[in-house]
Parts: structure tokens; C-alpha cells; sequence
């Protein structure tokens, strides 16, 4: 079974809650997930963000609405308690309660459109979805992220191969690895190199060094790409490699690469996009947008 919206789980969240007990969120959750039979996949997929489990995350904005609504109220942290108007909607016995059935409450007006309680605004709207206004976020910033990794790799893409081995230097050095700009830039791909286009040390106190191969490709790396970059590394006397292309690599490629005693990482287009994103290479933050929320404990008396 699909996990449900939040709109699908506010009556059955308001029926458990219908004996007046105090019940906890943690409770909450996992009784809605054992009554949509939910398996143990679907109870720990978490939102894009990895923060949070989609279901709690659900489950959570279902209560909010109820409460919002004044059918449902939080007795203290964490805690949820139904009220005597959500009482008296249970005995209406609703079919389902959704954003449109709760618009009937003065106060659930006011929550999805503050600035006019009257009329029927985008707001209203953005309340019919299924999704949270995390997923709605969330999924707003990965197709900008998806935007943003497909244009990275098509300037990457259309740069000098000169350039791109400088690149591939400036991402390692902002992920962590050691010695400074002048020393990991020791860019030795030139005629001769035996297919070694630049070297890095693994720490800063240069206890090994990582040889580089950068390939501005469109077409597949094949096996014999990799063979001839580990001739190389083993005529350096060298145990580990990175080759890193724009494009991608064969499964010829990947089997040998895992089968072989040099340790060669292969980095394929779409995952040095990512560590560029990751690592702020060639990249600025354009917007920050905050998302914050009570701190319980300070206002403990």
C-alpha cells in the first residue's frame, strides 16, 4: 500500500483519538501505520531531505490541520488530545475530513488564509494537495537542483581539457584532501604522463598520494581506459586512483575497476556534478530560505 496524504489520515487520526485520551505523536504514528498496513519500507522512507520519515512527517501535518481547526488540541509536547468540537464531528460521522471540509471552521480560515478569511485564495488551493509544505519545498528544490546539475555538466562539458583537470583538483581540495593549491595542482598531463593528468595527497600530511585521470568525454569509458590508467598507476609504483570522465562508464569498466588489487574510484559525470554541488565548486548561494520552529523548552515555566 502507497503511504497516504496527510488529508486521508485526518479522520482516522480524529477517530483514535475519539475515547479523550492524551495519546502520544510516537503512538499516533504507529497505530495510523498499522492500520494502513503499512510494511517497514514504507514506515522508514524519509523525505529527499533525509531529515524525517515521510509518514511522521504526514501524520504530523494532519494533527496541525485538525488543530488549526480547534478539533484537535496539544495537551503538552508531543501529545495530542481531541476536543469537544472534534467530538461533535464524530458524531456527524463524516465520510472523510479534508482541507475543504475543514474550511467550515472560522479558525482553519484563518490558518490557510490569514489575509482574507472570505474568499477562496491560492492558499486554499495549496491546501488541496496531497503533499506536506515540506514535500511541496522539498520537491520544488530538487528540480532546481536538477536544473542547476544539468546545466553544471553541460559548461563543464564545453570547457578546455586543461581546465577540467584544474577542476577536478579544486573539487577534491574542497572535499578534504590534503596539501595546498600549488601542490595538489601538480597537473602532469602532458605527453609522456602514461595517462596521469594530475596528483593529490589523501592528508595533509601526505602520507599517499592519489593519482588523477580526467577524461572530458561524451562517449562511455570502457575497460581498456581503465587498463591503461592502472598501467600507469603501477609504473608510478602508485596503489590508488581516481578517474573521473563527464560522461559515464561501462560495466566492463566497473566489473575489472572492482576486481583488480590498485584501489581506483570511479567518478562518472552525474556524481561530479554532485560533489561540485556539495562542495560549493564554481557555485554561490543565490537565496537561503529558513524554516524554524517553536523551542518547546524555553517557554517551560
Amino acid at each position: 500500500m502507497a503511504i497516504p496524504d496527510y488529508q486521508t489520515l485526518m479522520l482516522p487520526l480524529l477517530q483514535y483519538l475519539g475515547d479523550g485520551n492524551e495519546h502520544s505523536l510516537r503512538e499516533t504514528i504507529e497505530y495510523l501505520a498499522e492500520k494502513f498496513e503499512l510494511n517497514s519500507t514504507e514506515k522508514q522512507e524519509l523525505l529527499p531531505s533525509g531529515k524525517q520519515p515521510r509518514f511522521d512527517n504526514r501524520v504530523g501535518w494532519s494533527g496541525t490541520h485538525l488543530k488549526k481547526s480547534g478539533l484537535v488540541r496539544y495537551p503538552r509536547r508531543g501529545y495530542y488530545q481531541i476536543t469537544q468540537k472534534g467530538i461533535q464531528v464524530l458524531k456527524e460521522k463524516p465520510n472523510k475530513i479534508t482541507s475543504k471540509f475543514l474550511r467550515k471552521f472560522p479558525e482553519y480560515l484563518e490558518f490557510v488564509a490569514p489575509e482574507s478569511s472570505h474568499t477562496i485564495s491560492k492558499s486554499h488551493q495549496v491546501n488541496d494537495v496531497a503533499n506536506t509544505p515540506e514535500e511541496i519545498l522539498e520537491e520544488g528544490f530538487r528540480q532546481i537542483q536538477q536544473e542547476l546539475a544539468t546545466d553544471i555538466l553541460d559548461r563543464v562539458k564545453s570547457c578546455s581539457p586543461e581546465f577540467f583537470e584544474n577542476l577536478v583538483i579544486d573539487v577534491l581540495l574542497a572535499m578534504g584532501y590534503g596539501g595546498s593549491r600549488k601542490e595538489a595542482g601538480q597537473v602532469v598531463g602532458k605527453s609522456g604522463d602514461g595517462g596521469i593528468d594530475g596528483i593529490i595527497k589523501e592528508d595533509r600530511l601526505g602520507l599517499d598520494v592519489i593519482y588523477i585521470q580526467a577524461k572530458r568525454w561524451d562517449g562511455n569509458v570502457g575497460r581498456p581506459e581503465i587498463q591503461k590508467f592502472v598501467g600507469a598507476l603501477q609504473g608510478q609504483r602508485a596503489r590508488k586512483g581516481i578517474f573521473i570522465t563527464t560522461s559515464n562508464f561501462t560495466k566492463e569498466a566497473i566489473d575489472y575497476s572492482q576486481t583488480i588489487d590498485s584501489k581506483i574510484i570511479l567518478i562518472n559525470g552525474k556524481t561530479l556534478v554532485q560533489l561540485m554541488i556539495d562542495s560549493d565548486v564554481g557555485l554561490y548561494t543565490a537565496e537561503v530560505y529558513k524554516i524554524k520552529k517553536i523551542d518547546s523548552d524555553y517557554f517551560l515555566e
